[in-house]
């Protein structure tokens, strides 16, 4: 089966809920897909279709580089934790990869919460991704 196949239905519901600059590629037996989305739900959307694809992301054949709108309404908080820094991953579990790290103390601009666990963020640098909702306040 293609990856572009395996897809579809990814791509499809990126498109419909209206991701922007929205490219797919295939490189070295690997589907990239990347864009941009209006809301933090809809990047949560698209996390699950693709968990009911590939179950705990475990064939790493695909690269979900999508990003939400920096025009999306968001709420800021506190990073909470003891003394260490938040990891922040790439999606929403502990086998997600690490992509960066705020601060303890540091605010945070929240843009969904995917679950009681996760929560889509992004720092004052940018970054975004995913992190354990309890340390956020």
């Amino acid at each position: 089966m293609a990856l572009q196949d395996k897809y579809a239905s990814l791509v499809s519901a990126a498109q419909s809920n209206g991701a922007s600059n929205l490219q797919v590629r295939e490189q070295d037996n690997v589907l990239y897909i990347d864009g941009e989305v209006p809301t933090g739900e809809v990047k949560d959307q698209l996390w699950n279709e693709y968990d009911k694809i590939d179950p705990d992301y475990r064939s790493g054949d695909l690269v979900l580089n999508i990003n939400v709108s920096a025009d999306a309404n968001a709420t800021k908080l506190t990073v909470n934790t003891q003394s260490s820094n938040l990891n922040i991953r790439k999606g929403p579990g502990t086998d997600q990869p690490i992509i960066g790290k705020a601060t303890h103390g540091s605010e945070v601009t929240l843009l969904s919460k995917y679950n009681d666990e996760w929560s889509l963020i992004r720092t004052d640098d940018g970054e975004e991704g995913y992190c354990s909702t309890q340390y956020l306040g």
